[in-house]
């Protein structure tokens, strides 16, 4: 799922189990927008790749101990080699209980070492942007009324971005809990719309 290019602009990280889902239309409206702006592109699909999200504990040893001199297992350093070949980050993924996949949130556990995003010489690696796109049955104004976005947004933004990007957005592609089935093919249409659009403007 890699341009042919001998620099990767974007990196893309994608957790959803199900090839039949609005998360894997959003991820391929994604690309084809990359694709009609020329920008080359890598994506790491954590659950084709069967991406273990538990830390070793050989792992949490390494981090617990702050040793970023200790190597890092093969899988973790392929994810951050791609990361660090990209000037944009982005992740796709459905909201289950008000955050992203288990599968996701590993690969933040595990990718997010010390010695590469924290705790580092100078500064983590920074990308120029890092983008959210997270599909939802709920709509904003329901994700807002019960808190869920702001703290959504907060957990993604803050805590696991934060300064590891120069500029981050966080974009809920929500409302197919709520809308009638002819309803949701109209939203549905506008949200994949939008997805194409920030993805020739990234």
């Amino acid at each position: 799922m890699t341009t042919p290019a001998t620099t990767t602009a974007v990196h893309v990280v994608y957790a959803h189990p199900s090839e039949r889902s609005f998360t894997r239309e959003v991820l391929d409206a994604f690309l084809d927008g990359l694709a009609d702006a020329g920008r080359p592109y890598t994506v790491s699909d954590l659950y084709a790749m069967d991406f273990h999200s538990e830390l070793t504990r050989a792992e949490y040893e390494r981090e617990s101990g702050y040793d970023a001199e200790a190597p890092v297992p093969e899988d973790v350093a392929a994810e951050q080699a791609r990361l660090a070949a990209a000037d944009t980050w982005v992740f796709v993924y459905p909201v289950w209980w008000a955050d992203c996949p288990a599968r996701l949130k590993g690969w933040f556990d595990r990718v997010w070492t010390v010695g590469f995003a924290r705790r580092t010489v100078g500064g983590p690696r920074v990308a120029e942007k890092a983008l959210v796109l997270c599909t939802a049955g709920y709509d904003i104004a329901e994700l807002e009324a019960s808190g869920c976005y702001r703290a959504m947004r907060t957990v993604m933004l803050t805590d696991r971005i934060g300064e590891r990007a120069r500029a981050s957005e966080f974009v809920v592609l929500g409302g197919s809990a709520s809308a009638s089935a002819s309803g949701w093919q109209v939203l549905k249409g506008e949200h994949l719309a939008r997805v194409k659009a920030l993805a020739r403007s990234v």
